[in-house]
């Protein structure tokens, strides 16, 4: 396997990142911001784009990787370097959020989503963003969309699944429920990622990348993620209503990806009431579009996605 070195597109010298807190309830929620203030001015068009995460990774993993010798592997950076203001939280139990007795359903992290937006608004003076989110971040962010339609302006969904039916992962995964019930959290080391990067396709990740997914998880959140997704993609599905979506949206799926058939997510597509809307087919990808060798094909999609004009009448 030959690995295209994938670098920024744009280093604009002031790239700055920010950390903040949250709470909801007793719960202290962590975001994370990157942003190129030069970039912002020179760009004021450009929306804030807000990262859900999923299942296994914290808000870091998913979408601020570092992995020398290997390019640019940080979804925040790079479209920092595009001129967005980039947001990503740890929900309830995972990161440096709070580490409860919880399960962190979807539902729990759709209200993790709105604990944050007071936070995103006083910095930004924006109350509408762009999101994106993978796999049960997918979810999340769906679910956000249907019950808070005007914080949503668009909203990017990737390794999405819809009602589960035919899913191949997920009838695998359901087959320890028992187990996914029986306690709140599960531990995600290299052996974990190892198995989570290789379960669809073998050769679409670079062999560093599960050893440096845990240490970023170990340096993060200690090393564990709650169970309450799992539970929920194996028997609380579906979770999101598309007809409910009234923002323009781009599902981006993967020729690799097995969380769940075409026809499932093709379903979802064509129940969704807005026509500006995206389907787009990428060959090369796995369930983890944000982290692969081709990850920026994926970028690709989603800037495209983001930075299309809006509609123009008359």
């Amino acid at each position: 396997m030959t690995e295209a070195i994938v670098t920024m597109p744009n280093d604009p010298g002031d790239l700055t990142s920010e950390e903040h807190w949250t709470k909801k309830g007793d719960v202290d929620l962590f975001l994370f911001r990157r942003y190129s203030p030069s970039l912002r001015a020179a760009n004021p068009d450009k929306p804030v784009l807000f990262l859900v995460h999923g299942s296994s990774f914290a808000a870091r993993t998913a979408y601020d990787l570092e992995l020398p010798g290997h390019g640019d592997y940080s979804l925040m950076k790079t479209f920092a370097g595009l001129g967005y203001d980039v947001w990503t939280m740890d929900h309830e139990g995972y990161g440096r959020s709070s580490h409860t007795d919880g399960f962190s359903y979807i539902a729990d992290g759709v209200d993790d989503l709105e604990a944050a937006m007071p936070v995103v608004e006083a910095a930004t003076g924006l109350s509408s963003y762009c999101f994106f989110g993978s796999s049960s971040g997918a979810l999340r962010a769906g679910q956000f969309a249907n019950k808070f339609p005007d914080r949503v302006a668009k909203l990017g969904l990737a390794a999405l699944v819809w009602t589960g039916e035919g899913s191949p992962t997920l009838k695998k995964r359901a087959e320890r429920i028992d187990e996914w019930q029986a306690t709140n959290r599960r531990i995600v080391d290299e052996k974990a990622y190892e198995g989570i990067f290789s379960r669809d396709v073998v050769g679409l990740t670079v062999p560093e990348l599960p050893a440096a997914a845990a240490r970023t998880e170990i340096e993060n959140g200690g090393g564990s993620v709650p169970n309450g997704t799992y539970i929920d993609m194996c028997i609380n599905l579906p979770a999101v209503d598309p007809a409910k979506v009234q923002c323009p949206v781009m599902i981006f799926r993967g020729d690799h990806d097995g969380i769940a058939t075409d026809e499932d997510v093709m379903g979802f597509f064509d129940a969704l009431p807005n026509k500006d809307k995206q389907m787009i087919m990428v060959s090369g990808q796995a369930h983890n579009t944000s982290i692969g060798i081709n990850r920026a094909r994926f970028w690709h999609v989603l800037d495209a996605f983001l930075s299309m004009p809006g509609r123009v009448d008359g």
